[in-house]
């Protein structure tokens, strides 16, 4: 007899061209257990994106832009800079469509990276951590013009901002029809997510108030400093403010010209800045108490969300950007103090009856 409470599906209704085709209209998730009480927080889980994070969004929106405008001819290598994520989502959509592609990444992001690219088929030419993302970026701009190969350029382009002003907060909007959304919190790498959205939100939902987030100890944003640019708007230099922090994906050490965007028209209503090892706390915790597997930026923006649900009014609600998987870090401090071998809670466990013993050394 089947159980009419049984948790079901039905399916989609519908069958996929290409896989670029499952790209967006990712989940808005209760936290059920984490929120203080008398507020509601949810979190957009980003890497319900089919690379598992929000650049898949951007990766998709560079490559059809280019191909529509006529810079992008077929066949030709694709070329970009990238922490990881943008580069696994281009590797991805480049595979999908049939162009090479070389990414450019300095040599701190994790291993995992690197791999997940080449995975998919693209190169990865590694930078050295002292030349920073300014160094990976020029390195990127250096292929590119000798050899004739299309630059993404994500952290110039307009099709950053303007994928998420047509996907990202069209999906917030819908899933938040008829209902209170208070807050947005979302960190920054590019920029790309906070000026679509708010392009978007200030207009349709003026009420939200935008909360943006950085390093703590990376606060490019935060400290004042103008980012000196070239003609083209790319960064001329690296900012002042920048320090090498573990929140990877998050704040090179320029100012995105996307971002600039948020900066000059207001953007966001407050900017916070969180202590790298406490958004690896906070991801923890997500994992641990809320089965929500997100890496550490998402838990750095969930530290946020937590901060303004502890200050809000009763009855608000926040939506916290949650931009990729925990699966991307296994390398990282995030994993630092998870074993590999067997505790030895787990070894008493596995003690506690007879059979079935791993072999002592």
């Amino acid at each position: 007899m089947t159980d009419s409470n049984a948790r079901k599906t039905e399916g989609r209704g519908r069958l996929y061209d290409t896989v670029l085709d499952t790209i967006g209209n990712t989940p808005c998730i209760r936290i059920n257990h984490l929120a203080p009480e008398g507020v509601t927080i949810y979190v957009k889980a980003e890497y319900f994106n089919p690379a598992a994070s929000v650049k898949d969004r951007l990766a998709v929106s560079i490559i059809e832009e280019a191909e529509r405008n006529g810079k992008l001819k077929p066949g030709q290598t694709v070329v970009e800079a990238t922490s990881g994520n943008t580069g696994i989502g281009l590797a991805m959509v480049c595979a999908a469509k049939g162009y090479p592609l070389v990414v450019t990444m300095a040599d701190s992001f994790s291993i995992e990276r690197r791999k997940l690219m080449r995975f998919f088929g693209a190169k990865v030419v590694l930078t050295p951590r002292a030349e920073k993302g300014f160094g990976m970026y020029q390195k990127a701009k250096e292929l590119a013009d000798a050899n004739g190969w299309f630059y993404a350029q994500q952290f110039e382009t307009t099709a950053n901002a303007t994928i998420h002003e047509n996907t990202t907060a069209r999906e917030i909007i819908a899933d938040f029809a008829d209902q209170r959304l208070d807050y947005l919190v979302t960190g920054y790498g590019t920029g790309g997510t906070v000026t679509g959205i708010a392009r978007v939100l200030r207009k349709e939902r003026p009420d939200t108030k935008i909360i943006l987030t950085e390093p703590a100890n990376a606060q490019i944003v935060g400290g004042g400093h103008t980012q000196e640019r070239n003609e083209n708007g790319s960064p001329a230099v690296s900012h002042p403010d920048f320090e090498p922090h573990p929140i990877q994906g998050w704040t090179p050490d320029f100012i995105p010209l996307v971002l600039q965007e948020s900066i000059d028209n207001g953007f966001y209503d407050e900017l916070i800045p969180i202590p790298g090892p406490v958004g690896i706390e906070w991801s923890r915790k997500l994992a641990e108490g809320e089965g929500i597997f997100t890496g550490i930026s998402g838990g750095s923006t969930f530290a946020i969300a937590m901060q303004m649900a502890e200050k809000a009014d009763p009855g608000s609600v926040i939506l916290c950007m949650l931009p990729d998987t925990g699966e991307r870090y296994l390398s990282s401090p995030l994993f630092e103090g998870v074993a590999e071998d067997m505790t030895e809670e787990e070894t008493a466990l596995s003690h506690s009856t007879p059979g079935y013993h791993m072999p002592t050394a």
